[in-house]
């Protein structure tokens, strides 16, 4: 039987608390993520539970200044149950290591963590169903900045009325949090032939290699 999520989401916090006690920062952080993991494994909070697959978490470095956030799992996160697996993904981690990480140095989540049939976008609900475990996520992580991948990502953090394109190239505060908005990669991908594009998303990042001292 699945557990019920708003139940063990309370006992992330009560294990986070006694593991702080304790002072055990790395099993803390270790802990608390699996805990979060099996949660939204188990999640049945929104219709989407019933068409996913499996549902993606997110994977990465726990200690990372550098999360990347995008909207939703596709077909090929669905049915590995990783996110940024697929074509989008590929271009992601060949960005990722034009800023001098490493993939597995960063951490790669999405709003939402099951696929919407078709891929279309999130709904309302969805992500309000979701919202919990992205924010545990950031809370256990605690980067300094956050790159939004897409329109559907950045509104999580922005509040604005404006297009993607109008969006980025600034830094947004989310508490202590730099937010970068940028293109999706899958935006990237079906607009191959505009150079300009990837233009931005690289001026974007070379605002984030800055921020966090990389050259």
């Amino acid at each position: 039987m699945a557990k019920d999520p708003d139940k063990l989401l309370s006992e992330v916090g009560e294990k986070l608390k006694f593991l702080s006690l304790l002072g055990v920062e790395f099993l803390m952080h270790e802990s608390a993520v699996l805990s979060l993991e099996e949660t939204i494994l188990n999640c049945q909070k929104c219709p989407l539970a019933q068409t996913r697959t499996h549902a993606v978490p997110g994977e990465g470095d726990l200690n990372t200044d550098l999360m990347f956030v995008g909207e939703a799992p596709g077909r090929d996160e669905d049915l590995q149950g990783k996110p940024f697996v697929g074509r989008a993904g590929q271009l992601l981690t060949k960005i990722i290591h034009a800023m001098t990480f490493k993939r597995d140095e960063v951490y790669i989540t999405n709003i939402v963590k099951c696929r919407p049939p078709g891929n279309r976008n999130p709904q309302g609900s969805e992500i309000a169903s979701c919202k919990d475990y992205l924010l545990a996520q950031i809370e256990l992580i605690n980067p300094k900045v956050i790159v939004t991948l897409g329109k559907v990502a950045s509104d999580f953090f922005i509040r604005s009325s404006l297009g993607i394109t109008a969006l980025r190239g600034d830094f947004y505060d989310f508490g202590n949090i730099k937010v970068m908005p940028t293109f999706h990669p899958s935006y990237l991908i079906r607009n191959e032939g505009n150079k300009n594009l990837k233009k931005m998303v690289w001026e974007d990042m070379k605002m984030v290699m800055a921020f966090l001292g990389k050259k």
